[in-house]
């Protein structure tokens, strides 16, 4: 059965989710939705307590942590990079040999780049990282939320939609939009950020 998974943006930088170099991933943050969410399933970030929307999403792939490391080089940071598109890379926990995961340095590590051990424990407790094709990344200009969308609104953590009519509602919404980028992130890190820059959950 398909769902539809929303949640509230509190930082949108371009980390998580990721819309950069033809793909919206979601690989940190939101653990308890990249446990469960499958392809095809909807993913909906919403801004301003649930009043606008910032990105949506349909699943093409979930992928473990190892392979995305190996697949999607072009999203791994450059955390003292100038480019705001190469330091939000999400793609950051590269395989050890021995197994586990070294976190590289990204939004989710101290400014100088050593590893944040809270923010790896939420990341990895996700299991899997969210790849979409099919997406409308909008980030600072956020469009309203329109009225017949009111189900989306959540409060804290996230809203499971089953419900198929909602769900059809909401496909009619998302085959009006554009495809892609249409917008850069909102606050995109600077190189030392003492928090990071994204509130997980």
């Amino acid at each position: 059965m398909m769902r539809l998974f929303s949640y509230i943006l509190t930082h949108d930088s371009g980390f998580a989710p990721n819309p950069f170099h033809g793909r919206c991933t979601l690989a940190c943050c939101k653990p308890k939705i990249r446990a469960t969410a499958r392809k095809g399933d909807w993913v909906v970030g919403l801004g301003h307590g649930g009043k606008t929307i910032i990105y949506a999403m349909k699943l093409s792939k979930t992928v473990p942590f190892g392979e995305y490391w190996r697949a999607y080089p072009k999203k791994r940071p450059r955390w003292f990079s100038k480019d705001d598109r190469l330091r939000v890379g999400d793609n950051i926990y590269k395989p050890r040999a021995n197994a586990g995961f070294e976190q590289r340095p990204s939004c989710h590590s101290h400014p100088n780049g050593s590893p944040r051990r809270g923010a790896k424990t939420t990341d990895l407790g996700g299991k899997n990282v969210l790849v979409s094709r099919q997406f409308v990344y909008f980030g600072a200009n956020a469009v309203e939320r329109p009225a017949n969308l009111e189900f989306l609104r959540v409060r804290r953590g996230h809203r499971t939609i089953r419900d198929a009519w909602q769900i059809a509602e909401f496909e009619r919404w998302f085959a009006r939009q554009p495809r892609g980028r249409r917008g850069s992130p909102a606050r995109c890190p600077p190189a030392a950020l003492p928090a990071g820059c994204c509130a997980c959950g």
